[in-house]
This record gives structure tokens, C-alpha cells and sequence, in this order.
């Protein structure tokens, strides 16, 4: 049975349009091509998308370079992207794909699924755009199942205080405007623990891995998880 996206309310009708860069769209659907081999990206998703298994939630799926990517152990990837230009072209990656990709309209704050419904999540260049990085997480946390896992590639603050200094002073001014709401100094790691999430194994890396350190070069590649839920203590004996 084909996915068809839910809003938390339970109607079936969502909102196409919540995020619309469409300048934003084209530059990026045309550099994160290039990326894939010029900035090593392609193996970066290899190591993201290792091992998962299961029903697979992406959130901000782009133009859907992850999907090729995915192991043959997915056996659904249900992907999420606001944006209407790069969700068409999202569309004609899930088209091209080995694994079962439907491509949907939704936002990371008010995702259109079901709670509970995912072994794993899936967040790729994404924390750094939405608009309320705590109700994003939340809404991760409600979708997957207790001990889900959450995969995650991000940018974010790093460098030093000088760099900090760089990022938010171009956080405060011009570069959310440029690049479709993206912020140069969030903390996805710290976001992340606290949201609750459990972190696994994290590598920092740069992007490019060689040449000029730029505000968007500190990268973070990573695993956590959904705690498990735990079972009530039961009352001791009566004395």
C-alpha cells in the first residue's frame, strides 16, 4: 500500500508549500551534485545510510542524492521535503532508486506520519534550517519507536572563538536570507542530547576535508537513539 502523509490532526491534507526558496532551490539542487565527488559527499552518505534496516524516515530530503545510497535492508524510506522545487526533483531520485522511497510535503516541526512508526530517522544537512530546531526533535522522537535509531550529518558551530564569532555575526545578518533559512552556529550535537536522544559513536569533520576553513566547514556524522521505554518499578513486598 502506497504512504500517504497524515497531519497530527489526522486529515490527509497538508499544506504543499510551508517552505518556498525556489532561488535557494536551483543553487543548491546544482552544487550538491558537484559535491557528491568534489567534496567527497557521496561517501559521506555511504556511512550515514550504513547498516539501517526497517521503515526509514527522512527528514528534509532535498533532491534526494541520499536515496541511492540507501542498503537493500530498508525496506521503505518515507521522505519528507518542504520545498517544491527540490521535492519534484526528490521525486525523480525515489523514481531511480533500488529501495521503496515515497516522497512527501511536510515540515521537521509537524511531520505528517504516524507516531511510532519508524526503526530509523534519517537528517542530512536539515538541523540547520528549520525553524525550531527543539519542536524538530520532538517530532523525531514521536515518529520513531522506542530505541529507533537516528542517523545524522550536520554543520554547525566550530572553529574557535574567532569562527564562532564569524557564524553568528552572519547568522544575525545576510545568510539565512541567501540560503533557505540555514544557520551557520547551531549545535546539533548538544541539540540532540537535549532533546533527549541518546548519542551514540560522533565524528567531527570538515567539508571541504582540504583547503580554506569557511563558516559551513564544521561537520558533525553521527548515531543516536531513541531511548527505549522502561518498565515501571513494581512495589516491594509489604512489611
Amino acid at each position: 500500500m502506497p504512504f500517504t502523509p497524515l497531519s497530527p490532526a489526522g486529515s490527509r491534507k497538508v499544506a504543499r508549500d510551508a517552505v518556498h526558496h525556489p532561488l535557494f532551490a536551483r543553487y543548491y539542487a546544482r552544487i550538491s551534485v558537484a559535491a557528491e565527488t568534489r567534496m567527497g559527499m557521496g561517501g559521506i552518505r555511504d556511512r550515514l545510510l550504513a547498516g539501517l534496516s526497517g521503515r526509514v524516515i527522512e527528514i528534509g530530503a532535498g533532491n534526494g542524492l541520499n536515496f541511492a545510497h540507501y542498503p537493500h535492508t530498508v525496506s521503505e524510506v518515507v521522505a519528507i521535503e518542504p520545498e517544491r522545487l527540490l521535492r519534484q526533483l526528490a521525486v525523480e531520485s525515489a523514481l531511480r532508486s533500488e529501495v521503496p522511497v515515497d516522497v512527501a510535503p511536510g515540515t521537521a516541526e509537524a511531520l505528517p506520519v504516524k507516531s511510532e512508526a519508524f526503526d530509523a530517522a534519517v537528517v542530512s544537512l536539515v538541523l540547520c534550517s528549520v525553524r525550531d530546531v527543539r519542536r524538530a526533535l520532538a517530532e523525531l522522537q514521536r515518529v520513531l519507536r522506542p530505541g529507533g535509531t537516528l542517523r545524522f550529518f550536520e554543520h554547525g558551530r566550530g572553529g574557535g572563538p574567532a569562527m564562532t564569532f564569524t557564524q553568528r555575526g552572519l547568522d544575525r545578518t545576510v545568510w539565512p536570507r541567501l540560503t533557505g533559512g540555514c544557520h551557520l552556529a547551531r549545535d546539533p550535537v548538544a541539540a540532540l542530547r537535549d532533546a533527549g536522544f541518546e548519542l551514540g559513536p560522533y565524528r567531527r569533520l570538515m567539508m571541504p576535508e582540504k583547503g580554506p576553513r569557511l563558516p559551513t566547514s564544521y561537520c558533525v556524522l553521527g548515531t543516536a537513539w531513541r531511548p527505549r521505554l522502561t518498565e515501571p518499578e513494581k512495589p516491594g513486598p509489604t512489611v
